[in-house]
C-alpha cells in the first residue's frame, strides 16, 4: 500500500509539472521504387494540472493511512 502511495505521489507531481506531451508518428505517403515520401504527424496529448493535484492528494492520503496501520 505504501508503494502505491509513493507511485501516485510521484506521478501526480510529474503530471502537475508537465501538462502534456507530443509524440510523432511517420506515415508513408508515396512509395515509387527507390523514392519514398514520408509524412510526420505530431499528436499532442494534454491533461489538466488538476489531475496531477488529485493524484498527489490520493498518494498523500494513502501514505498517511498506511503509516497509521503499522
Amino acid at each position: 500500500m505504501k508503494n502505491l502511495g509513493i507511485v501516485l505521489l510521484a506521478l501526480g507531481i510529474i503530471m502537475t509539472i508537465f501538462t502534456g506531451f507530443t509524440f510523432v508518428t511517420k506515415k508513408k505517403v508515396v512509395d515509387l521504387g527507390p523514392v519514398e515520401v514520408n509524412k510526420e504527424e505530431k499528436t499532442p496529448i494534454y491533461w489538466s494540472p488538476i489531475t496531477g493535484g488529485i493524484l498527489m492528494a490520493a498518494g498523500v492520503i494513502i501514505l498517511v493511512v498506511s503509516k497509521r496501520k503499522i
